[in-house]
């Protein structure tokens, strides 16, 4: 597929393809491409929109499946999509959500006497119930067990932002919130359990009276790691453990065929994940056995789709990134490893040699197309 286009002023400089295929209703994966003509006319990868030329053609490449991959009319995919729970990780600031009508006309009407008087505000019950109900809705909208400094920092938030909340004879003015907003997180894990959220449930049903030869309250806390932000999710709706089961045999069975359909075996996983991860979690499966019984985690496509679904973060994205900000401090590192004997010495030494020598050609023919009005694709794509 291809088409023409000028380049427009108002696009970003990153090619968001994601908000093309949301867009457009596109259920496949792809990158844009261009020809390039300082390099005779060669297909090059769009990274910024600046390289376009002036009338550039466009063109549109099928990232990780072909025309023999395209999902047929008869497969059957669950009209429940899983919806993840969240998707954002904890924010550097927090901000503090609007409460109830009553309480924001009550707090405007404290911080306004504050101001002038200095005096705090007195909630009543239902007041400050209110402003707790709500904070601990928001503060699980990023995560299910917040720590210490994680609630500290909600607490401080909400004082800074109406300070008629400041307790008097505290050092801070939080305190008081603070240990509030730890037994309203509690207690709202516990709402969240009892109506079936796998996410805390999982953490349910310690050792009790009667049920004594379970694990003690507080040993084996099943949380997120840091990065991880959908960790245990529901099943999607209309779905149980039996129907995800007959989906997980559908991968196995496409993932054995020679002309693999990518674009269902991605359909697959994404209704399945809240199962493998409760497999993962719950059942604490070793990695040889999540292999066997989930082998699209063995294709890089599907790595890289599963580390999305966990934490969010495109992983290629935030590899290359990472890797651009190190790697003049592994060059150097190299270079040192260089100047010492040996054959890997010799060999680094070699190849920096011919790095240095290529870069300083490619700077120079550069140089001397900004003096010398010619063409030097030629000569740069003889030198690389």
């Amino acid at each position: 597929m291809a088409f023409h286009m000028n380049a427009p002023s108002f696009f970003k400089p990153q090619i968001q393809t994601r908000s093309v295929t949301s867009k457009f209703d596109l259920t496949i994966d792809f990158t844009l491409s261009y020809q390039d003509p300082d390099f005779n006319g060669q297909l090059c990868s769009l990274l910024d929109i600046e390289e376009l030329p002036q009338k550039a053609v466009l063109i549109v490449v099928r990232s990780e499946s072909d025309a023999s991959s395209v999902t047929s009319d008869d497969t059957v995919i669950s009209p429940h999509a899983r919806i993840p729970e969240r998707a954002e990780i904890w924010p550097c600031i927090f901000r503090v959500p609007t409460f109830s009508f009553e309480v924001e006309l009550v707090l405007a009407e404290g911080n306004a006497a504050y101001e002038t008087t200095g005096k705090t505000l007195k909630l009543n019950r239902g007041q400050k119930h209110n402003i707790l109900e709500t904070l601990a809705e928001q503060m699980h909208g990023y995560k299910a067990y917040p720590n210490v400094k994680e609630i500290s920092m909600v607490a401080e938030a909400l004082v800074n932002k109406h300070p008629c909340l400041k307790e008097p004879g505290s050092c801070a003015g939080w305190y008081g919130w603070k240990n509030s907003l730890t037994f309203k997180m509690g207690n709202y894990r516990t709402k969240l359990s009892r109506a079936g959220s796998l996410e805390v449930a999982v953490n349910s049903g310690k050792r009790s009276k009667n049920n004594p030869q379970k694990d003690a309250p507080h040993t084996n806390i099943k949380r997120p790691k840091r990065a991880e932000i959908n960790f245990l999710p529901n099943f999607p709706r209309g779905e149980d453990a039996s129907s995800l089961e007959q989906q997980r045999q559908r991968i196995i069975d496409e993932v054995q065929m020679t002309d693999k359909n990518l674009v269902l075996i991605t359909k697959l996983m994404d209704s399945t994940f809240a199962l493998r991860r409760k497999e993962i979690v719950c059942n604490e499966l070793p990695v040889n056995e999540i292999l066997k019984r989930w082998p699209a985690l063995k294709l890089e496509s599907q790595i890289c789709a599963e580390f999305h679904r966990v934490t969010n973060v495109n992983l290629k994205n935030c590899f290359f990134a990472q890797l651009d900000q190190h790697t003049p401090r592994l060059q150097s590192l190299f270079r040192k490893k260089a100047s010492r004997t040996g054959k890997a010495s010799e060999l680094l030494d070699q190849l920096f040699k011919i790095y240095d020598l290529q870069v300083s050609w490619l700077q120079f023919l550069i140089d001397v197309s900004f003096f010398k009005m010619w063409d030097v694709s030629v000569h740069i794509q003889q030198c690389l």
